[in-house]
Parts: C-alpha cells; structure tokens; sequence
C-alpha cells in the first residue's frame, strides 16, 4: 500500500474535515470520549479541542495503561522488589508512578535492583545473565503489549528457565469502555477508539456499542487528520441517527484484529477481575495466567508481604480518569502535582491526560 504521508498533516485536507464536523455538528451537545494515550497527546498537541464546535465535547478516558494500574497493583510491586535477591525489570514509566508509600524509582535509589527494558525479551536475557538472582518483568498495558508478554512466558517455559516470573496487570479494554458507557454520568454519546489496541483486537468487540447502547464508535489512527476523520465519521453518523462500528484507521486495522496475537493472548492468559484506577473492580477487564504457566506468576511464586493501600485523598487522578473532570480542575494541578514531582500517576505518564494538559494547554 503506497501512502502519501504528507496527508496526514495536510492543512487543506484538516481544513475539510474541520468544515465537515461543523457541517454534521448535532444541535444538542454530545460528547465523545477518546480511550488511548496517544489519542490523548495527539488532540492536545495539535490544539483539536480549540477546531470542535461548540455542542461537541472531547473528553479523554482511561487510555493510559501506567494511570489506570491501581495503588494495590503498584504497592505488591514494591514488596516483590524488597524481597531479597530479586531484579526487577519495567518499562520505564513505571518507576515513577507513586504507590501508597513509595515508587519503584526510590526503591531503586535505597538500593533495590530495579532495571528499565524495553522489551519483556530483555528480561529474559537478564534472567540468562543472572541465574542466581530471580528477575520478575512488570506486565501493565493493553492488548498492544499483552502479545509479547505471553510470547515471553512461552519462551521461558521453552527454554526451562525457573529464574523469571511476571507480575500481570495487563487489562483490555472493552470491559472497561462498557463500564464507562454503562455509567449514566458520565454521558458519553460516542466513542473515538483506539487505533493500537485495535490492530490486535479488530473491531468486533466493541460492537456491544453500537448494540446494547446504540452508542457509535470509530476506530481512528493517531495524526491530525486521523482523529479529525474520525471525529467527522462520528458525527455524520449521529446526524443520520446510525450507531455502527466502524473503522477509519484501516492502513493499521483489520475487522478480525490480528489473530496470531489473540491466540497467544488467549494461550497463556485467561481473563479475570481486574481493579482499574478511577473504575474499581472490573469483571473481565484483566489478564492473568494459565494454570499451565503457573509458574511464572509472580504472586504466585513470591507470595509478596503487600503494604496496606493508601490513596493519596487530594489526587483526583481517578476523577480525571473517568472525564469527571479535567486535570486542570484538580486542586493539585501545576502546583504540588508536576511532572517532576508527581502525585498521582495521570501525571507519570507521557500519555497521561494531566501530563498532556501541563504540557500543551
């Protein structure tokens, strides 16, 4: 497929569209919520919100996997890196993001060993490396990532390496867009959905959206006049009373999603009750592992001694989460709460909706 890339950017085009969502611009307000961090940057950074009529609303959800793991989830991280002889590997938000009392970040400053990877096939090298010491990889994020920590898992078990467990708290993310759809508050009237997630997925899963709730949603890749075609695709489809799925980013995503990833997903994983920051208790929304690779859990293995959770009670990261409000409404907001100085993870995060508002508003 020969893409011209400059299209992406085009203002003529941009210009098009912008008149277009304006031509299909409801007469009562509606909202649409996008549900990925890279949606999130992108609307921000390239000043969407200011181009939206005035009956159209852009409210970002919980679309950044390091924001919506809980304070739980990160403080039984925490414990497993104070057990001794343990190496804790992560991608690097992760170090970050403050739990009840500490962060992995100071753990690794009091002498704890904890490694950046950009890979979970890193940790299994370091676990090569290292066979008298216990290396546990930090598995958080969506289907996008999910697939090559199940692939890791099966690799390991391959290998008959005992030295390396993960710590799961992947999630997916239609449990989680039908908890906010179900929530009448929150008064989402659309859905711009994930371009990332979706390669993998497809577009069959949330067609709940469109079934149960008559709810649109269109699946939008990540540059400017992707997620101003998207925007537009919803729109037209209010205006002619349609609730369909469908797909704009269709250069990345195929209906039936990637079923090579989903097979290994599904080989290695099974789903489960998940606790999402802002969201609570999820049925279904989260990945844990096969009894067949047991093993390599983490908690299983370890057993760790977890802290009790103490949310910080000023942090409306939760809040923001769930487009309650906006992060420059949180009290803390550009004053105790910076990216260098964090309180709560929304803020960690370079996809974060408080990061994203410090930066480009």
């Amino acid at each position: 497929m020969d893409l011209d890339l400059k299209s992406f950017r085009d203002p003529a085009l941009a210009k098009g569209l912008v008149e277009s969502i304006h031509a299909w611009a409801p007469e009562k307000p509606v909202r649409l919520m996008e549900v990925c961090g890279t949606h999130t940057v992108s609307i921000a950074r390239n000043g969407i919100r200011n181009l939206m009529p005035d009956t159209v609303e852009l409210a970002s959800g919980p679309g950044c996997p390091v924001c919506v793991t809980s304070n739980k989830d990160i403080d039984t991280v925490i414990a497993l890196c104070r057990i001794p002889d343990v190496i804790i590997t992560t991608f690097g938000d992760m170090t970050r993001v403050p739990g009840s009392t500490s962060s992995l970040l100071k753990e690794q400053a009091a002498g704890r060993d904890v490694r950046i990877c950009y890979s979970p096939l890193d940790a299994l090298n370091i676990a090569q490396e290292n066979p008298d010491r216990e290396v546990v990889f930090v598995g958080v994020g969506f289907e996008t990532t999910t697939p090559a920590v199940a692939m890791a898992i099966k690799r390991a078990k391959a290998m008959g390496l005992k030295n390396f467990t993960v710590f799961v708290a992947h999630k997916n993310m239609p449990g989680a867009i039908e908890a906010i759809v179900s929530d009448p508050k929150l008064n989402v009237g659309a859905l711009i959905l994930p371009g990332h997630v979706s390669t993998i997925i497809g577009a069959e899963p949330y067609e709940f959206l469109a079934q149960k709730y008559h709810i649109p949603g269109v699946i939008t890749g990540f540059e400017p006049n992707d997620i101003l075609e998207g925007i537009a695709m919803i729109l037209r489809q209010i205006h002619e009373g349609r609730a369909e799925i469908e797909i704009a980013y269709k250069r990345g995503v195929m209906r039936q999603g990637n079923p090579a990833a989903m097979a290994v997903i599904n080989e290695v994983f099974d789903t489960c009750t998940a606790t999402w920051r802002g969201l609570g208790d999820i049925p279904g929304s989260g990945y844990c592992i096969r009894p067949e690779y047991a093993e390599f859990d983490a908690v299983t293995r370890f057993h760790p001694d977890v802290e009790p959770t103490i949310e910080h009670k000023a942090c409306r990261c939760g809040d923001v989460l769930r487009a309650v409000m906006r992060p420059d409404e949180c009290p803390l907001f550009r004053t105790v709460c910076t990216p260098e100085n964090p309180v709560g993870p929304c803020m960690v995060s370079s996809e974060g909706s408080c990061a994203a508002y410090y930066r480009y508003y």
